[in-house]
């Protein structure tokens, strides 16, 4: 088994850190892969055609995407429920989750491809602004209505953790430690997992 991509993106990273969690990092070889976002990459494109990472291929040679189906290819092949419950009311609530973290990443990523790529003059000030008060929704409402469920690893908090580190690294003007005490703090011991330990951006 194989994953493709560059740590560097948070979908990635996601990735490796659950395989990390269900025990089969040792069985899943990662390929780093830079992708340029205007060329294509033949690896990538002969598993995808989207051609966006990560990139999963089995050992049969198939190809698996985007994370989420990853993260649920791993929990299967690990016969791992915990990560993603099988109990109805539980499992739509990690997902939900899950569904936050990637929405927060995607939204960041987004964000500094305006400020950090797009030609100076060129950036969209009322997207940007919408981005950042999506992101503080987001940040306010894991803060108040969340952190029971980010008390447990599961696919939801490994990708609000991901998410919140890959800030850290590609913007650390955004601050969504200010105001969210509880947040912080459990980014800060989630951060210590070996998991995250092991897959951490720190020099790059």
């Amino acid at each position: 088994m194989k994953i493709y991509g560059d740590l560097l993106s948070p979908f990635v990273r996601m990735s490796v850190v659950t395989a990390h969690e269900v025990g089969l990092a040792g069985k899943v070889e990662h390929i780093v892969e830079s992708v340029k976002p205007t060329e294509v990459n033949a690896t990538l494109t002969r598993l995808s055609p989207i051609g966006k990472v990560p990139v999963f291929e089995t050992d049969h040679g198939h190809g698996l995407y985007d994370s989420r189906v990853i993260i649920e290819y791993l929990c299967h092949v690990a016969g791992n429920s915990t990560l993603i419950p099988d109990d109805g009311g539980k499992r739509c609530r990690v997902l939900t989750l899950q569904a936050r973290g990637q929405g927060i990443a995607d939204s960041a990523g987004a964000y500094r491809y305006e400020v950090a790529v797009r030609p100076k003059g060129l950036q969209w000030e009322e997207w940007m602004a919408r981005t950042l008060a999506r992101l503080n929704a987001a940040f306010d409402d894991l803060e108040a209505n969340w952190m029971e469920q980010l008390g447990e690893v599961s696919a939801g908090s490994i990708a609000v953790a991901v998410a919140l580190a890959y800030i850290d690294f590609r913007l650390p003007d955004l601050d969504w430690r200010g105001g969210r005490p509880k947040l912080a703090a459990w980014h800060e011991a989630f951060s210590r997992r070996e998991s995250m330990a092991k897959t951490t951006l720190a020099g790059r």
